[in-house]
């Protein structure tokens, strides 16, 4: 009996506030002013989280720089000539490995290449409207 009258007790108290949120429409709030109240939150812990990296980002930029020119001081000529070499990317299809670790890149035949490829992205419509 006295577990039978815990259990009620327990409930109640559980069930009585939800029950009171339900029957009285305005306890339970905007739900949309939630909503911003979340996003304002979330704003406010990536801006914190933004300002505690920036430091140690700036640290990782400075330490990275001079090897990032020597990189760049060693393969920009070897890149430009290969750029140079190859032309176009879109004359080629995707690099291909094969089974003995070759990696291959074919060019394209001429009708493949006169085929006009698929758009990527849907046609900018300047008046603003998104075709889907």
């Amino acid at each position: 009996m006295k577990h039978l009258a815990a259990m009620a007790l327990a409930a109640s108290l559980t069930l009585g506030p939800a029950l009171a949120q339900e029957a009285d429409p305005e306890a339970r709030g905007d739900m949309g002013e939630g909503m911003n109240l979340v996003e304002e939150g979330m704003m406010l812990f990536f801006r914190g989280l933004a300002e505690e990296m920036e430091p140690a980002l700036k640290d990782m930029a400075r330490e990275m720089e001079p090897a990032l020119r020597d990189l760049a001081e060693t393969l920009g000529p070897q890149m430009a000539a290969l750029a140079e070499m190859i032309g176009e990317f879109d004359d080629y299809h995707p690099p291909e490995r094969l089974e003995n670790g070759d990696i291959i890149i074919r060019r394209k035949t001429p009708e493949e290449m006169e085929r006009a490829p698929e758009p990527l992205a849907p046609e900018f419509d300047p008046e603003g409207e998104i075709e889907l």
